[in-house]
């Protein structure tokens, strides 16, 4: 299998601090270890943080709406977004710090006006939220700059996903598709992971993924399974922090796990065939049964298939070679329970 491609998802719970990002960044490129067999496994591939334009975000009555809630970070849901927002400038940053670590950088722009990003850097993809497949004018403005564009589909249909697919084929069509539930945390019943094979079948010619937001690490896994190529998974330095993305998020412990167990999954798939692996030859010798005696035979004896049964170890002949066995003439003393090897018969 083609290596998964995972997406450390920042988001806001980096709650305003670049310094924090930059934890997150650290985070993600830890070095991962399986310690059984001794395996080196590579670590993530990207993180995502989201710009938002506050002047194209939500309507004055909505920003100016009072938001008292643990989580909040200021009077007014406005004044909130705001306090979440990290800078031009510190999203290039970011970005550095990011490609210091060899990873990619992925960038969800929520506005026509966080194009201006782009002035500082490009990044490596240019990721659609969920909330924005429909907003045709932002999709039309991302893919004239010719940069791959990622599309989440947590809140569409296949009506919505063509639709903002056409806008950005009209430009290019280096497009990869998250199957992805806006439901944080997404509860079980809800998740419907065989829409990534519907996504294979009907779309194959775009990469197709997953973007997670179920509690745990299992979804992914599976999902890598099922065929998904990209993986994409909130994370955080403590589950614990102020944020409300915080505690459906994956903590340090957490995120070493999901990347071992994916890298692992793409070994675990290995190939559409059904054959011996090398690996169970000396267990397939020691466990598999052989044709044996029931009673002592003696030189001479005719064997019949009454003197027979199967034991263990597996390295004389199968049942299915009792043709080769019945009607032979021993021509070496065989004690009873013990292994019928070609030598001892003609």
């Amino acid at each position: 299998m083609k290596e998964t491609y995972i997406i450390g998802e920042i988001g806001q719970n980096h709650n305003g601090s670049v310094d924090i990002a930059k934890l997150m960044v650290d985070l993600v490129a830890r070095p991962v270890r399986e310690e059984v067999f001794g395996l080196d496994l590579k670590p993530m591939n990207a993180v995502k943080l989201t710009k938002r334009d506050l002047s194209e975000e939500l309507s004055a009555s909505q920003m100016n709406r009072p938001y008292d809630t643990p989580n909040s970070f200021g009077r007014t849901y406005g004044e909130h977004r705001a306090a979440l927002e990290l800078s031009d400038e510190e999203h290039f940053e970011v970005y550095k710090h990011a490609k210091e670590h060899h990873l990619d950088f992925v960038e969800t722009l929520c506005a026509k006006g966080c194009l201006s990003l782009l002035k500082l850097f490009i990044p490596d993809y240019l990721k659609v939220a969920s909330r924005d497949l429909t907003n045709l004018p932002l999709l039309e403005a991302l893919a004239e700059t010719k940069i791959p564009i990622i599309l989440s589909t947590g809140m569409s249909g296949k009506k919505e996903l063509d639709d903002a697919l056409n806008v950005i084929t009209r430009y290019h069509s280096n497009i990869s598709i998250l199957h992805c539930v806006s439901q944080y945390p997404t509860h079980p019943d809800n998740l419907n992971l065989r829409t990534i094979i519907y996504l294979k079948k009907h779309y194959p010619q775009y990469r197709i993924g997953f973007s997670d937001h179920t509690i745990g690490i299992s979804a992914p896994i599976v999902a890598v399974g099922m065929g998904a190529e990209i993986i994409e998974k909130h994370i955080t330095i403590d589950r614990r922090m102020k944020g409300t993305d915080q505690s459906c998020s994956l903590g340090p412990d957490g995120v070493n796990r999901m990347i071992r167990d994916i890298r692992l999954a793409e070994r675990w798939l290995g190939k559409e065939e059904l054959f011996i692996d090398k690996s169970v030859a000396a267990s397939k010798v020691k466990l598999e049964r052989s044709i044996a005696t029931k009673r002592d035979l003696q030189i001479g004896d005719i064997i019949v298939q009454e003197d027979l049964h199967m034991l263990s170890p597996g390295d004389g002949f199968k049942w299915s070679q009792l043709d080769e066995v019945v009607g032979k003439r021993v021509v070496k003393p065989i004690p009873k329970n013990e292994i019928v090897y070609p030598d001892a018969i003609e």
